[in-house]
Order: structure tokens, then sequence, then C-alpha cells
């Protein structure tokens, strides 16, 4: 088998909540799809962002992290999580370089060994930013030691972009050759209004307290093209989102004193959706109470899950 053929495949990057896979997909893709927050499991969908290269396409799965469920949520998470890994064809299990191995990390290697046994892994050292030679040094040979001796193990800054690069070569050595899944300048199969919630869902989740992401839910329920714009004015898309919470008390928080912090997170998700889109939109959100939506299987149903 040549080195100069064309590879492709599907990598899902797995770990500990918090511990950079959104920002790796960010880095990799090289533009915003997967929401990144300082707050765990903040991803709720598999977003597939797609990597270019003239050597190799890499589509990227994002999944939310793996963790032992205390909801029906939980539960479905944890289930979408499990599929996805019997159907790539490479993991790769994210440990930041500035923690050290701890239980959640050996459990999700059990999880990854006894779910997909067949599946080829490669060890991510992430954050390398956040620590100093020696202790990068000191967590490769750690995750080495965890991950078995045929398992390559790549250190990473996503924020960075320190080895980037040399992460994307080592992940398509691992493929098969094969054709391109996707068109050139195609960075996700994500519909629109998915990647719409979970921008609005990310600016709704900064700042707030501890509380708040599990109980958060976004909907799209209507984009419309404004109609009577001039050619020199351009389009402009009506976009009407609700934010589902849990509890009353939950819908000041997110509001805000007198409506502010709802106008700021509609100013910051704005910016963010006009970025993707390419057009102007004007964001129209409103918030409302699904009393205990997480345990209810009707409305996890009609939010999504």
């Amino acid at each position: 088998m040549s080195n100069d053929e064309f590879r492709s495949g599907f990598v899902c990057f797995v770990g500990r909540p918090n511990t950079g896979k959104s920002t790796l997909t960010n880095a990799l893709v090289g533009s915003k799809i997967a929401i990144t927050s300082s707050r765990p499991q903040t991803t709720r969908h598999t977003i597939r962002g797609i990597v270019h290269r003239p050597h190799a396409q890499l589509i990227l799965v994002d999944t939310p992290g793996l963790h032992r469920p205390r909801t029906l949520l939980g539960q479905r998470l944890n289930d979408l999580v499990k599929d996805t890994y019997s159907e790539v064809d490479l993991i790769g299990i994210c440990i930041p370089a500035d923690e050290k191995i701890g239980p959640g990390d050996r459990w999700i290697v059990r999880q990854v060994k006894q779910i997909a046994p067949r599946t080829a892994i490669v060890g991510i050292v992430t954050k390398i930013d956040k620590a100093g030679k020696e202790q990068v040094a000191a967590q490769l040979l750690a995750v080495s030691e965890l991950l078995g001796p045929d398992a390559d193990v790549v250190p990473v800054s996503a924020t960075k972009g320190e080895q980037v690069e040399v992460l994307v070569d080592v992940l398509a050595s691992k493929m098969e050759p094969g054709p391109a899944f996707y068109p050139d300048g195609e960075l996700t199969d994500e519909p629109e209004e998915t990647l719409m919630a979970e921008l609005i869902r990310e600016a709704a989740l900064e700042g707030l307290g501890e509380e708040l992401p599990h109980s958060l839910a976004v909907v799209i329920e209507e984009i419309v093209e404004r109609e009577g714009r001039t050619e020199k004015q351009g389009p402009m898309l009506d976009v009407h989102a609700i934010l589902y919470v849990e509890r009353s008390s939950q819908k000041g928080i997110v509001i805000g004193k007198g409506g502010a912090r709802l106008r700021d997170v509609g100013t910051r998700a704005r910016g963010q959706i006009e970025k993707i889109l390419g057009t102007k939109i004007f964001l129209d959100l409103h918030v409302k109470v699904a009393k205990e939506w997480q345990r209810d299987p009707k409305q996890l149903g009609r939010l999504g899950f």
C-alpha cells in the first residue's frame, strides 16, 4: 500500500467531559462547528466535522462525553456515544496534559475497548500549552502505558494550533485508501437548525451558574426569509427560537434583569450564526419552562433527544 494514496474515514474523539474534544474538532476543521464551553457535558449531538487535506478527508464525529448517567437524558446520550464507537474507523482518546490520569479516564478506556474491541485507538494529549515540557513528557508516557504498546500518542494544543497537522497525518495514516465522502469546502453535514440551536445554547451557557447546563435545551421553531429586502440590503433570515429550562427560577436567570442577559445571548449567538451561514439574521428568542424535561420520555422526544 503506497503512502501517497488518498485516504478517508471516520474518527471519534472521546474522553472525560471538558478534555478539549470540541475545541480540537473546531481546530482540525478550521471553523466553529462544535460548541465549546468551560462547563462539562455541553455537547448534546454527534456533530460531524469534515477535515479536508490534499492527501486525506477525515470525518470527525463529536459525541457527548461518555459518563455514568443519572437521568433518562444521560442514558440516551450514552447510547448515542456507544452506537458511534462501533461505527467509526478510529477512536481518539483525549486526555489533558495538565491533569493526572484518573479513574474516569481508565473507565472510558475500558468502555471503548469493550464496546469497540476492533476499532483502532490513538491517544491524544490535549492542552499542552497549559503544561511544562516535563509534565507533557510524563503524560505522554502515562497515556502510552494506559492504552498499550500498539497505540500512537500525539500531544496537541488546539487553542494554539500546535501539532494539529501532525495529528491529522497520524489519523490519516490509520485510514484505508478511499474516496472523499464530501465535496471540498463542506465543513459539516449537520442541518443548519441544529447548528443554530447549539450556538444559541452555547451563548446562553456562558457565565451561567453550575445548575443550568443539563437543564437547557434550544429548539428552532421557525426560519423565514425576510420579505421586501432590496438587492443592496441583501437577504435576511428571521430565526425564532425557544430556550427551554426545567424550573421557573432558571427562566429568570436566563432572561436576566430587564431582559439584559437574553439580549446579550442573542447578540453573541447572532454573530456566530451569521458567520456560519454567510447571511444576516434577526434572532427572536423566548424562554419557556418544560418541567423536569430530562426525565420525561415524551418531552425528550419533542426536544430532539
